[in-house]
């Protein structure tokens, strides 16, 4: 077997684990969906399901773009199949941050505001040095 046929044969195994992570996600999405529905209601359970099967598209579309990646790269590289990856990372990018903003509802910069350590009960860091500063070190805390 020659270097290229190996690397086809582990871009396969990567494109039947994106395709297993989904199938197994979709799965296990609706099952702690429905189980959500049961103890919360409805409104809980769709929740629970959009957030659950979110990730396992994020996760599922991760392993597929490394599957076109090493196929792209390592198996065929040409200029042609290198363009179409580019379109497809493009698109998964886009993907990834749609879905992002829909399983935590607000964008990826607005996410500091909300949570964070400035939030934490008793927590201010703004007059704070940071630990190993010069600051720090002239005052021997």
């Amino acid at each position: 077997m020659t270097f290229t046929g190996l690397l086809a044969d582990v871009a396969r195994i990567f494109e039947a684990i994106g395709a297993a992570v989904l199938v197994v996600g979709i799965v296990w999405s609706v099952v702690l969906a429905s189980r959500a529905w049961h103890t919360a209601g409805g409104r809980r359970g769709y929740q629970v399901l959009r957030e659950t099967f979110g990730g396992v598209l994020l996760l599922g579309l991760e392993i597929l773009v490394a599957a076109d990646l090493v196929r792209t790269v390592a198996v065929a590289p040409t200029v042609r199949n290198v363009a179409v990856l580019g379109l497809v990372v493009l698109i998964r990018t886009f993907l990834s941050f749609s879905l992002q903003v829909e399983i935590d509802g607000k964008l990826p910069w607005r996410r500091g505001l909300v949570g964070g350590a400035p939030a934490v009960k008793g927590v201010d860091n703004s007059s704070r040095p940071l630990a190993g500063s010069r600051e720090e070190a002239d005052t021997g805390r």
